[in-house]
């Protein structure tokens, strides 16, 4: 059986991944996330997830290597991760209100064929019309400078939305494990295969 490896050093999507019960390793890799000019927030999350997954292959050339990559979108700009209470605030208030789609790119690379599968999943949040007391709250209280939209939506984050919409829920976090296990299943890896 080849190895499982995570192209990833996010603690949410290791968590996420733990969820499958599959054996993995975590390995960061080393990529240039810069957009291109006028691409798509579609477009960047597959091809990151991609180089992401791609990028591993000298230490890892037989293996399968999941590449996972999250773009938040609201109103005509990127959120990114804010990384301070000001910069999470500023994009809080430019959410409240509005709907932030997060597209999550996904591929599962199979480095010994050159052979991958790719998709991107989306999902919606929709904010509330929050007071400036509130954002700063909330901000104080998670402190989610590390997550794309100033946000943990498992958390005290779910209190700042009227609705969330998507086929996977785990797509808002960052590992859309439901098209994820489809691809393992495809790929020869059933999480539900008997340990016999």
């Amino acid at each position: 059986m080849k190895p499982l490896i995570l192209a990833s050093s996010s603690p949410y999507r290791q968590t996420l991944l733990r969820q499958l019960g599959l054996d993995f390793i975590a390995e960061a890799p080393d990529i240039d996330e810069t957009a291109l000019t006028n691409e798509a927030p579609e477009a960047l999350a597959q091809r990151l997830a991609c180089h992401k997954a791609r990028a591993l292959k000298g230490r890892h050339p037989n293996a399968l290597i999941i590449g996972s990559d999250q773009v938040a979108w609201c109103d005509g700009k990127q959120l990114n991760k804010p990384g301070n209470f000001d910069n999470a605030l500023t994009q809080l208030q430019h959410s409240r209100g509005k709907t932030v789609t997060f597209y999550t790119g996904l591929c599962l690379y199979n480095s010994s064929d050159d052979s991958q599968q790719l998709s991107v999943e989306s999902y919606r949040a929709t904010f509330r019309s929050l007071s400036n007391n509130q954002l700063r709250s909330y901000l104080s209280r998670e402190q989610p400078y590390d997550c794309a939209g100033s946000f943990k939506c498992e958390g005290l984050g779910i209190s700042l939305f009227t609705s969330l919409a998507g086929d996977d829920p785990n797509t808002l976090i960052g590992l859309p494990l439901i098209r994820l296990t489809s691809m393992l299943c495809a790929a020869g890896l059933d999480p539900l295969a008997s340990a016999e």
